[in-house]
């Protein structure tokens, strides 16, 4: 059985202080599951001190972006061994705002998404599609081409130990938010196109929700049977807010 996976993107904010007070938050609001899984990914100058901070709890500490190289001259990249290094476990990759303010290729995202797993990260793949593109009905289109690239250039294989998050941007930080009805029909496509590789592998990857996830409407979203938790962006500033989102998982994995 998917557990769930609660997965905060701190984005752009927090500071030493400030992020201290949302871990310890976090670690003493919420306890160990065997059905539900916490992660924070604070912004690179802060990975180590959360690590440090997290210690041997539950919660797992992640970076919000990463290299596809090793080494060398790449001024103001960061390489997946060196997120290992100060305590990351896991590594977001493809994020949209990466790809539409960075400009990052479907081709680099599966090589970012390669290099994280060759250093022992787990990678969180977004995908999903713009208000525009939702309008023009090419939602399981365009999650089907980002998908199929990271397909092509690691394996199916590769997806047993990752996760993706299905983003659509059209709902971030806009305050829209897919009914759970439709966040569902695009987890199942996205569930469907792994199977037709590999079922087995399929049946076990997490498929996250990433568009504006709320204490409010997670309950709803994490009832559906192919979402297996969120990836948070607002919410996951306050440490309430995100434990009632932590909360809601552990009520629906215990129904």
């Amino acid at each position: 059985m998917r557990k769930f996976l609660v997965a905060g993107n701190w984005k752009m904010n927090g500071d030493t202080a400030r992020n201290r007070e949302l871990v310890a938050g976090i670690i003493a609001g919420s306890k160990p599951s065997e059905t539900v899984e916490v992660l924070v990914c604070p912004p690179f100058p802060y990975l180590a001190a959360v690590a440090e901070q997290a210690g041997d709890s539950h919660v797992m500490v992640g970076s919000q972006n990463v290299s596809e190289h090793e080494s060398g001259a790449y001024t103001g990249e960061t390489a997946p061994a060196m997120l290992r290094d100060v305590g990351c476990t896991y590594a977001i990759v493809g994020h949209s705002e990466r790809r539409t303010l960075y400009g990052e290729t479907d081709d680099q995202v599966a090589a970012k998404y390669r290099a994280a797993l060759d250093a022992g990260l787990t990678p969180i793949l977004c995908i999903g599609e713009t208000l525009e593109e939702r309008e023009a009905m090419q939602t399981e289109s365009v999650c089907s081409r980002q998908l199929s690239a990271v397909v092509a250039a690691t394996g199916i294989e590769a997806f047993a130990s990752a996760v993706i998050a299905y983003e659509p941007v059209w709902a971030i930080g806009t305050g829209l938010t897919a009914t759970p009805e439709q966040a569902q029909d695009v987890h199942l496509h996205i569930r469907s196109m792994l199977s037709a590789e590999n079922a087995e592998v399929a049946a076990g990857v997490q498929i996250l929700y990433g568009g504006s996830m709320k204490g409010e409407n997670a309950p709803g979203l994490l009832t559906m049977p192919d979402i297996d938790g969120g990836l948070i962006g607002g919410a996951s500033l306050k440490s309430a807010d995100f434990l009632a989102i932590v909360e809601a998982a552990v009520e629906v994995a215990g129904s």
